[in-house]
């Protein structure tokens, strides 16, 4: 089952870079202290030395090891603007509009792991996931066969036994209202997610109806979702459209959903759209006593997340981890 250590083993083994796009943030110093002292991961800082060497002072942090680099000084500008401009051609992007954005911390960033200065990025402690996800999409792209950028929260709760119960949900942050083939994406990318993070995923396609229980378009198209992910991952326990105490709940999946090989035992689940997705890992959290780890960003080249403004120090660290982990798994 997931545990950070696990992660941890994974970078000690093969170290990476990561990107903070807001350096001077305390919450980013913080955690940037606490990666240099453990030594499996280093910090790039974006921004003006003195500026974050001074914010670190103040606020009691040791960043000495960690790369700080400025956009306005980068000795591989002239460089990262003509391959900004070659990414950027069908736009008709030219140097003088490619040094505006790359003025830009967001977009500099994301350059420095297109061009391989870094492995993956971690912005949006202090700007927006639109802001995060813009210049990933521009830039970074979506892999091969992939069609949209969608998201993972992956949850964790001790248990009784000593073994962390672990649960995978999405789409919860980035797609509004996917329809069947982009819920079939988001389906497998999350199948993908989870084992990176220790789930033998049993997937639940998410409704208010359980096997004709209800109707509408929306229940047809979780069931239609849930036969195509099926047909396309014939290995995987994957059914829908299940509602969410048929699909974890063993006494009423025995009613609901007799002969099922996922109702009762889901731990991956697939939501209909962002209200329900964004609702339902809020609930888990707040109400159930998990640990929510996400955003993930799933679908790009390389691993680039997102913050919530909100974040503690603590949840950049982990986050931290996690987005330079999956540059690893996921070669």
């Amino acid at each position: 089952m997931f545990g950070f250590g696990q992660l941890i083993d994974i970078l000690r083994k093969d170290p990476k870079k990561i990107v903070f796009t807001e350096g001077s943030d305390p919450r980013i110093l913080e955690a940037s202290s606490r990666l240099l002292a453990s030594n499996f991961l280093r910090p790039i800082l974006i921004g003006v030395p003195d500026k974050i060497y001074e914010a670190a002072e103040e606020s009691g942090f040791n960043i000495r090891g960690s790369e700080i680099i400025d956009p306005n000084s980068f000795s591989d500008i002239d460089k990262m603007v003509t391959e900004f401009c070659e990414i950027r051609k069908h736009k008709g992007v030219t140097e003088e509009q490619a040094r505006k954005y790359l003025s830009h911390k967001n977009y500099f960033g994301t350059m420095l792991v297109k061009m391989g200065y870094a492995d993956s990025l971690l912005g949006g402690a202090t700007y927006s996931t639109a802001d995060t996800v813009r210049p990933a999409l521009q830039l970074i792209k979506t892999r091969p066969g992939n069609t949209i950028v969608s998201s993972c929260f992956i949850l964790v709760r001790p248990r009784a036994t000593g073994e962390n119960e672990v649960l995978a949900m999405g789409d919860c942050s980035i797609n509004i209202k996917p329809n069947e083939e982009q819920l079939v994406e988001i389906a497998e990318e999350i199948i993908r997610c989870a084992r990176i993070f220790g789930i033998d995923p049993k997937v639940a396609f998410l409704s208010y109806s359980t096997k004709g229980s209800g109707a509408g378009d929306d229940v047809d198209k979780m069931r239609n979702a849930a036969q195509k992910t099926k047909l396309r991952n014939p290995s995987v326990p994957i059914d829908g459209e299940l509602q969410f105490d048929a699909a974890v709940a063993p006494s009423v999946a025995t009613k609901k959903a007799p002969g099922s090989e996922v109702a009762g035992h889901a731990n991956t689940f697939i939501f209909p759209d962002i209200n329900a997705g964004n609702i339902g890992y809020k609930i888990a959290q707040r109400m159930g006593n998990f640990e929510a780890y996400g955003p993930i960003l799933l679908g790009l080249n390389s691993p680039i997340n997102d913050l919530s403004r909100g974040c503690t120090a603590s949840e950049v660290y982990s986050m931290a981890i996690i987005t330079a982990a999956l540059s690893s798994v996921s070669k």
